[in-house]
């Protein structure tokens, strides 16, 4: 039986590829893809009450800090030179103003907008993440759940840094997207890329699949259908270019390559080469202006 599209409840779907969550738990989920939208989608999704122990490694980077080795010592370095490109993508051409950032993590891009005179508000789900971000700034940190007690049109600036592929219900996140951000109001979607060349490259092996954490898998395609009815209209494409190296990392690890490192860094070095000629990058930036 066909598994309807968690986005546009078309029945026209199948399953595209088998995934084991070879991060953690080395379980095995379907992708689906749906013929109607292009949505790639996880089955089965994980309840809220079952989806907390598919985080719990030492090796979730975005939810640790003061991490020993050289790999975290790299992770840490990469996203330094990252947290300068996002800001500069974020805030081009925006005066300086409030920002809300769902998904904060450990507080790390909400540390650099305050340093730079933006008012900062978070939203996070892991109450470990959100302890670490509560001892580092001095934003408002909210659960998920807490998003109704912020104002509408509130927000100059919404990021989702590799956050939009981990919620069930997309139809409401993107309902208050458009409630919480102000007329003239800027969003950034980071996302993997699933057309990429790495992504085709690993197929089922491909990090940035990462099931059941990752309940959507998008490209160009499906992002344009997911928001053509909604207020939020795309105004530019970016990309992060360094995602490409450590989705490839993970990648061959997963594999049990030898030389990980190494391989990762020329699949990731030919995979940013493709996209200058197609378009098509490891990890694409979406950027939505609210009419």
């Amino acid at each position: 039986m066909n598994k309807k599209c968690p986005w546009c409840d078309s029945n026209k779907t199948q399953i595209n590829l088998w995934v084991k969550d070879l991060f953690l738990t080395q379980e095995t989920f379907e992708i689906h893809e749906c013929n109607n939208c292009g949505l790639l989608f996880t089955e089965p999704r994980p309840s809220q009450n079952e989806i907390g122990k598919y985080y719990q490694s030492e090796e979730y980077y975005s939810h640790k800090e003061n991490k020993k080795g050289f790999i975290p010592k790299l992770y840490e370095m990469v996203k330094s030179i990252n947290l300068k490109n996002k800001y500069n993508m974020a805030t081009a051409g925006l005066t300086k103003g409030k920002v809300l950032d769902i998904g904060c993590g450990v507080g790390d891009f909400l540390q650099t907008m305050e340093a730079n005179g933006w008012k900062t508000t978070g939203i996070e789900p892991s109450e470990d993440a959100k302890t670490i971000a509560c001892q580092r700034i001095n934003a408002t940190l909210l659960l998920p759940e807490e998003i109704n007690q912020l104002q509408d049109e509130s927000y100059d600036l919404i990021t989702m840094w590799h956050v939009l592929e981990h919620i069930d219900d997309l139809k409401e996140e993107i309902k208050q997207l458009q409630r919480l951000l102000k007329k003239g109001g800027r969003l950034l979607l980071a996302l993997p890329n699933f057309k990429s060349y790495d992504a085709m490259y690993y197929k089922e092996f491909w990090a940035a699949y990462d099931v059941p954490r990752h309940f959507n898998h998008f490209c160009k395609t499906s992002i344009n259908n997911v928001f053509k009815n909604s207020e939020l209209k795309r105004t530019n494409t970016s990309k992060l270019i360094w995602d490409a190296y450590y989705i490839s990392y993970m990648s061959e690890k997963y594999q049990h390559h030898s030389l990980p490192l190494m391989r990762g860094t020329i699949r990731g070095m030919l995979s940013n080469i493709t996209a200058r000629k197609n378009g098509e990058w490891s990890s694409m930036v979406y950027i939505f202006e609210k009419e």
